[in-house]
């Protein structure tokens, strides 16, 4: 079982940006596939961004497209999800999840390994 842990969130005002970083506790992190989803309270969760093993596929939901870039550093064995123009909207709690292969989509049952999470505030 390979540990993820989040980090990053906080609290900002609109227009602002933030970082989150997930952190993963093996190598073996790098082969496989990582994704970021969301959930305010009272909410369903969803999905935001995610990326394949190798870095080549990224995928984003419309609702952050062109605002958030999703990225890996196997080196440093972390995902990163840039988060810029942040709205009120996109206030959550976010998550980073693992698939089990190199490559997976936008459904949450495609991910079976979650961190704890992290909770984004944007303020008006």
């Amino acid at each position: 079982q390979v540990q993820l842990a989040e980090s990053g969130g906080g609290l900002v005002q609109a227009g602002g940006s933030l970082r989150l970083s997930c952190a993963a506790s093996q190598r073996t992190f790098s082969l496989l596939a990582v994704a970021w989803f969301r959930q305010d309270p009272g909410q369903e969760r969803e999905f935001a961004a995610t990326i394949s093993a190798s870095g080549g596929i990224a995928i984003y939901a419309d609702s952050v497209k062109g605002r958030f870039t999703i990225s890996r550093d196997d080196a440093k064995n972390t995902v990163y999800l840039q988060m810029n123009s942040l709205k009120p909207s996109d206030t959550a709690v976010y998550y980073c999840a693992e698939a089990p292969l190199a490559v997976a989509g936008r459904g949450q049952l495609d991910y079976n390994n979650w961190g704890q999470g992290t909770q984004v505030t944007v303020s008006s």
